[in-house]
């Protein structure tokens, strides 16, 4: 890079930053994210106290915490409450059929910051008209930053203005003092989400199912199709029978027909094939 950089960044180290992060969490990082990865991990150089890419990435390969910041450092975290809002009434009406009959288990599987397990939260309850333990989410991600802010539940109050007053006043509390100018989700809808990490790339998941409804949305478009077919293959036996898969509004999965059947808006539910091969399995 120029000449003017505090560190030097060759193609060479683009090239094993691009194949650490594919190896270690499935993202393809375009050519032109140069630019990003230098800034990114710049900081890491700073931190570590290193002054080549090289010696630092030799680090990172052998010291598993610092591949883990690594990976924190470079992974995108744009969320917020509601996003994509016609997937929450979609929600609310296929977990009606079976509400109060069953316990409901949903899973929100790149949850950032937490914005979107709370919006699946406050739909249930609003679906249920309290706040349930009739309903459990599973909230994860493989950034632990990330991770620490959602469960603690708190943000800038920038956050909700877009949002309903009546909403706001139900699910958050306004801080005072040192907390002036923020939000905390209220303690018993954080109650109804578990927060842990997990790489979806991993050979293991531990969650056995069967959720009513997965949350995979805006993630699967940093996979190359390889992947997001093998992720969308470990999601079929997670899944209840009649259960939805929820995607980002860009992201398509017709390399995986034979997995999973279109409901139109980003909604899809398991195929038949895959629900005869689920079944003889069974």
């Amino acid at each position: 890079m120029g000449s003017g950089r505090e560190f030097a960044f060759t193609d060479q180290d683009f090239a094993r930053v691009r194949k650490l992060l594919y190896e270690r969490a499935g993202i393809s990082l375009s050519p032109i994210k140069k630019y990003l990865v230098y800034s990114r991990l710049s900081r890491r150089l700073r931190a570590t106290g290193f002054t080549t890419f090289e010696a630092y990435l030799s680090r990172a390969e052998k010291d598993a915490e610092e591949m883990e910041a690594f990976t924190n450092a470079l992974t995108t975290n744009l969320t917020s409450f509601f996003r994509e809002e016609h997937h929450f009434p979609i929600l609310a009406d296929h977990v009606a059929k079976f509400a109060g009959k069953r316990p409901v288990s949903l899973w929100c599987s790149a949850c950032s910051t937490g914005e979107e397990a709370y919006s699946m939260a406050m739909t249930m309850a609003d679906l249920y008209g309290d706040f349930t333990s009739q309903v459990k989410i599973l909230a994860t991600d493989i950034d632990t930053n990330v991770l620490e802010q959602a469960e603690k539940g708190v943000y800038p109050i920038e956050r909700i203005e877009k949002l309903d007053p009546a909403l706001v006043k139900r699910f958050f509390l306004r801080g005072s003092g040192k907390m002036q100018g923020q939000v905390m989700v209220k303690r018993a809808l954080r109650d109804m989400i578990t927060f842990d990490r997990l790489n979806l790339l991993d050979d293991n998941w531990p969650m056995k199912g069967h959720f009513d409804a997965i949350f995979c949305r805006n993630v699967m478009i940093y996979f190359d199709k390889a992947t997001q077919y093998r992720i969308l293959k470990k999601f079929v036996p997670l899944l209840q029978p009649d259960g939805l898969l929820f995607a980002g509004h860009s992201e398509n999965f017709y390399q995986a027909v034979d997995l999973f059947k279109s409901l139109g808006k980003t909604v899809y539910r398991i195929s038949p094939e895959a629900m005869r091969q689920q079944e003889r399995a069974g």
